[in-house]
């Protein structure tokens, strides 16, 4: 074939080596006959034959008639798109099962280390996109220290569109200022903030998912820990309520 670079491109979208070849000889010859089909790919008209019914049915082909005579067509390029764009979007349909089976492969034993505070601010938004409607999300934290990494960030790109989510956010702060200032407002985003007992010092965040835990290092370098181990998950939520149930739902906020 002379177009070698087009018949990569048709290779790389799910046709094989002769579709390609009889569907670009097609194209560029119009409306014509099995036989020239044939000779411009230089495929056997039998093989030719056979790959024209697959393109077909694959929508890449069409037969007209003229007169007593059977043309075979090359459907139009945009054709492809469509096909490509079908394709994409059944796939995006799935996506969500995909999604279930990638994590329950191995979710009882993965632990993944991450580094970095870009690292870590993606890892956030990520899990607004991997909580469903009525779960549970669990957060024990230095709020002070974690909202002071990049506040604008915090609230435009995870505070707030969490509170659009209708999830049951539950969050335990160490005592400080912006911890206080943060309660007034918990009605606002969603949230139902308690705080902890006076000494309680934390250097990290946690974050509790129905799949997942994640361990966020407040200081530099920004260690992440994400584990997906259901026994460990269990008991880290056993252990969140066990303290959430021992804090008064007003302490410490006057």
């Amino acid at each position: 074939m002379k177009n070698q670079k087009l018949l990569e491109i048709l290779k790389n979208i799910g046709l094989d080596e002769s579709e390609a070849q009889v569907y670009l000889s097609a194209l560029s010859l119009g409306p014509t006959t099995i036989l020239k089909i044939s000779k411009a790919s230089e495929l056997k008209r039998t093989t030719v034959y056979g790959i024209v019914e697959d393109l077909k049915q694959k929508g890449l082909m069409s037969i007209e008639l003229k007169g007593l005579k059977q043309l075979y067509r090359a459907e139009s390029p945009e054709k492809l798109e469509m096909i490509l764009e079908s394709k994409q979007r059944e796939f995006t349909a799935h996506l969500p099962e995909f999604l279930a089976l990638h994590k329950i492969q191995g979710r009882e034993s993965t632990i993944k280390i991450y580094t970095g505070l870009k690292t870590m601010k993606q890892i956030y938004t990520d899990t607004l996109k991997e909580i469903k409607s009525n779960e549970d999300y669990l957060v024990i934290t230095h709020q002070e220290k974690w909202f002071h990494l990049d506040p604008d960030f915090w609230m435009k790109h995870y505070i707030e569109p969490r509170a659009k989510l209708n999830i049951k956010t539950r969050l335990l702060f160490q005592d400080s200022d912006i911890a206080r200032e943060h309660k007034k407002f918990e009605k606002n985003f969603n949230e139902t903030i308690k705080i902890l007992p006076e000494g309680t010092h934390l250097n990290v965040d946690t974050i509790l998912l129905p799949q997942k835990l994640i361990i966020v290092e407040l200081l530099p370098p920004y260690n992440i820990t994400i584990i997906e181990n259901q026994n460990i998950i269990e008991l880290h939520c056993e252990m969140f309520n066990l303290l959430w149930d021992k804090i008064n739902l007003g302490s410490r906020t006057s």
